[in-house]
């Protein structure tokens, strides 16, 4: 795949990500797309960079591209390192999300892990990745977390989990939620 630019390029992008304070700021996606689409090694090193950073602006957008990035091998163990070590709900919101496109299901421990989580946001991303990344056939412990965030008290959260896990088991969201509310 050819690159576009180079590495001056590539800080100017993450640069121009970092200056928009909004997470769903339309230069800030803007500039992660663009990184996004030169999927080489050099944009997954100079991303890992504010994986380790001082602020939760610098660590969520690590993440967002690394979510997308496509190398698995190598973003693995980074966003696992966070999910177990980070404190900001954003943060873990975002690494969260990431698994959930990476689709690979070494990170079910640590989405299992976050599913029980106090803050509803974090919950919302477990919800979102679980179905990704419990494989075929499903794993029953993902199945399992997926069950106990269908019974969340927040509403979106319930949702998303009943829709993974229609999904995940090929029944309609309505048989899902009767069986699991209603046993």
């Amino acid at each position: 795949m050819a690159t576009i630019g180079g590495p001056a390029a590539v800080e100017s992008l993450i640069e121009t990500a970092l200056r928009d304070q909004d997470h769903d700021g339309t230069t800030r996606w803007h500039a992660i797309t663009m990184l996004h689409a030169r999927g080489d090694l050099q944009t997954f090193i100079a991303a890992r960079r504010p994986c380790a950073g001082d602020t939760a602006s610098e660590r969520m957008l690590g993440v967002d591209i690394l979510g997308r990035l496509g190398f698995v091998e190598r973003s693995l163990p980074v966003l696992r390192f966070l999910a177990a070590g980070e404190d900001d709900c954003m943060v873990l919101y975002s690494v969260l999300i990431a698994f959930g496109h990476l689709r690979d299901r070494r990170a079910l421990p640590s989405v299992i892990a976050l599913g029980e989580h106090p803050d509803r946001r974090v919950r919302y991303g477990a919800a979102y990745a679980l179905p990704n990344i419990m494989g075929s056939p499903p794993d029953p412990m993902g199945l399992a977390a997926l069950r106990r965030l269908v019974k969340d008290p927040d509403d979106d959260v319930a949702d998303w989990a009943c829709l993974g896990l229609a999904l995940s088991t090929g029944r309609e969201v309505e048989d899902v939620r009767r069986q699991i509310l209603d046993p």
